[in-house]
C-alpha cells in the first residue's frame, strides 16, 4: 500500500531547460526534472530515498514527513500541462 505525503514543492526552472525541484519543509529534498510530466516520478523517487536514509539511520522522520489520513478530505494543487 502506497503513503501519501503532503509537501509544497517549488519548481526552479533552469537556463538549459528542465527544473530544479525542493521542499522548503524537506530540506533533503532535492532533484530535477526535464519535463513537468517527471516531476512527480523524481519527487516520489527522491521521498523514498530519503525516508530510507533516515531509517538507516535509526533517526525519526522529519515531522513534514507525516503520512497523510486516508479519510482526510484532500486539497491538491498539481500542474496540469496542456497543449494548446
Amino acid at each position: 500500500m502506497e503513503t501519501i505525503y503532503k509537501l509544497p514543492l517549488v519548481l526552479e526552472p533552469q537556463p538549459e531547460g528542465g527544473y530544479t525541484i525542493t521542499c522548503p519543509l524537506l530540506p533533503e529534498l532535492i532533484t530535477e526534472a526535464d519535463t513537468l510530466d517527471e516531476v512527480m516520478p523524481h519527487v516520489a523517487d527522491a521521498l523514498e530515498a530519503i525516508i530510507e536514509a533516515f531509517q538507516d539511520l535509526g533517526k525519526p522522520l522529519p515531522s513534514a514527513l507525516q503520512p497523510l489520513n486516508r479519510q482526510t478530505t484532500l486539497w491538491a494543487e498539481t500542474l496540469v500541462p496542456v497543449m494548446s
